[in-house]
């Protein structure tokens, strides 16, 4: 017996070594579900745009803000819509990334939501009912926007696209030498298809979809996995845990303002580009931009861009603001404005610039119109004062759009709004 004793006192420490580690998970589990805690993933991936949010699919999202989010059997964080449009309609496709998708608020109060409300509201449009139908998704790039357009936007015949550019990330977002780097540790950014600028024209890479990573998240493995990390708060607790540390460093989401002040690879979209791959990425994005006008016009719709601003731009202590201009060696942070305004010009369509009107008002104010107490003060998404404020300058400009386009049907002689 006095032989077995080692292997004995092994075994039971092993044994206790183990019940306490489950014990340790169990309550670890638990503590986190009393807590309220909940970290869902909500994106899966999709042959054509790299990933898609999940259809169908409902969790609390509270990353950045915190809202309840549904997305609908599209895929897109709005309610549901009729393919068929219903008569007297006229309908708005807002096409976008996480600006548009926004899962920071609440749907109700978000920026899709609140145009709506205004427009069918304001006395000028009396008896035009105007319906607006989010196409965002976190994350998207202007690529994936154009491929949104082409393959879920024209099934509910829009008489108006309107494009929610967020200059800050998605120059980066086109092009694969930037976002390769930047994103290599978030999950699906890099997977994703491309446009590339050769001989004159546009032509789509979506080689992404043979690369073993992107297989691999097709396995039976991974979406195993994934079921399992549906229902346990800790798997989402350790992957929040690891977003942050990864996804954080690589877009400073844990600077201070002061260090906020040093430029990033990110705050390059604020000059003329001089660097080939930065020319490279503003000439796809201009490519995309003027290729989605034209065959939204074919299709007989108006195009309009709106400029989503970037925290920076409309901090609300010019004084700061004045530090990093010097930093950066710019005279202003307009440049992505005035760019993207002048390619407006050039191939005539509409162009509204959020982030000089904000700048204004927030200053005027003294308040932040992005980011959230939770994560960082005055940056990232678009806050509940932001949403309002994006409503009433859009509402106000598409209020005129939608006059235009009546005047026209009425001398066209069609049947239309």
């Amino acid at each position: 017996m006095t032989k077995f004793k080692p292997a004995l006192e092994k075994f039971l420490i092993s044994v206790l070594i183990f019940t306490g580690l489950v014990s340790g998970l169990v309550i670890a589990e638990i503590g986190l579900r009393i807590a309220g805690f909940e970290y869902s993933r909500f994106d899966i991936v999709d042959y054509y745009r790299g990933w898609a949010d999940r259809p169908n699919f409902s969790s609390w999202f509270n990353l950045e803000g915190g809202s309840y989010v549904q997305i609908n059997s599209e895929g897109f964080r709005d309610r549901e819509h009729t393919k068929i449009k219903p008569e007297n309609t006229l309908r708005i496709a807002l096409l976008g990334d996480s600006m548009v998708s926004a899962y920071e608020v609440p749907a109700e109060q978000d920026m899709a939501n609140l145009i709506e409300q205004k427009l069918n509201t304001d006395p000028i449009l009396a008896g035009t009912k105007v319906e607006v139908i989010k196409f965002g998704v976190r994350g998207y790039g202007t690529d994936q926007e154009l491929i949104t357009l082409r393959q879920k936007v024209w099934d509910y015949s829009p008489d108006i696209v309107l494009l929610a550019f967020y200059h800050y990330n998605d120059v980066i977002d086109n092009s694969r030498a930037l976002s390769s780097e930047i994103y290599r540790d978030v999950a699906y950014h890099f997977l994703k298809p491309y446009f590339l600028y050769e001989k004159g024209h546009l032509v789509l890479d979506n080689s992404f979809v043979n690369t073993s990573d992107y297989q691999a998240h097709l396995s039976w493995w991974s979406k195993g996995l994934d079921q399992i990390r549906d229902h346990s708060r800790l798997l989402q607790f350790l992957s929040e845990v690891k977003f942050h540390l990864n996804a954080g460093k690589q877009v400073g989401l844990w600077r201070s303002i002061d260090e906020s002040l040093e430029p990033t690879v990110y705050d390059e979209v604020y000059r003329e580009p001089t660097d080939s791959q930065w020319q490279q990425a503003w000439q796809v994005t201009d490519e995309l931009i003027k290729l989605m006008h034209s065959e939204i016009k074919t299709k007989g719709a108006d195009f309009i861009v709106a400029t989503v601003s970037d925290g920076m731009q409309i901090y609300p202590d010019s004084s700061v603001r004045q530090k990093f201009i010097r930093r950066l060696g710019v005279t202003d942070l307009f440049y992505p404005e005035k760019r993207i305004q002048a390619l407006g010009d050039r191939y005539g369509f509409k162009v509204i610039n959020l982030a000089p009107i904000f700048q204004d008002y927030a200053d005027k104010n003294k308040v932040c119109l992005q980011g959230f107490d939770n994560l960082i003060h005055c940056r990232g998404h678009l806050n509940l004062q932001g949403h309002r404020l994006a409503s009433n300058v859009i509402s106000q400009e598409l209020s005129q759009e939608i006059q235009q386009i009546k005047t026209r049907n009425r001398s066209g002689g069609g049947e239309g709004v």
